[in-house]
């Protein structure tokens, strides 16, 4: 699968417990960190972070993606709409969680959330 990281650079062991839980193994990841001008449109520079990844229209729409969103949650919700309309679906997305007690601070992959599945289900109530 492409792992497309918008947020801090991952560990080994957080690449571990993500094809753990995903039952695929990482063939690539891309690091492509949000750090966006708070003073200029958040849907333009959205578009361009997602521009530099690189990847072609077929692979939008075939290859297996899963995305760490960025922390902040306006451009993870805006590059959400943005990958939603390249790849046809909702991306599925890693949540990290810190861990308890650890000094320095560090994080570990609480889950990988199906948002398609989430979507689908939200649906069926309508």
């Amino acid at each position: 699968m492409i792992l497309i990281n918008c947020s801090h650079p991952l560990t080994d062991a957080q690449r571990a417990q993500i094809e753990a839980l995903t039952g695929q193994s990482i063939a690539r990841e891309i690091h492509a960190p949000a750090h966006f001008d708070h003073g200029a449109p958040f849907a333009e520079q959205t578009a361009a972070l997602v521009a530099s990844i690189g990847l072609t229209s077929e692979e939008w729409q075939t290859a297996p993606i899963l995305l760490v969103p960025p922390a902040l949650n306006v451009i993870a919700l805006v590059l959400l709409a943005e990958l939603h309309g390249r790849m046809g679906y909702f991306a599925p997305v890693v949540r990290l969680r810190p861990v308890e007690s650890a000094l320095p601070p560090r994080y570990e992959v609480a889950e990988v959330l199906n948002l398609q599945e989430v979507r689908d289900r939200a649906r069926a109530k309508r």
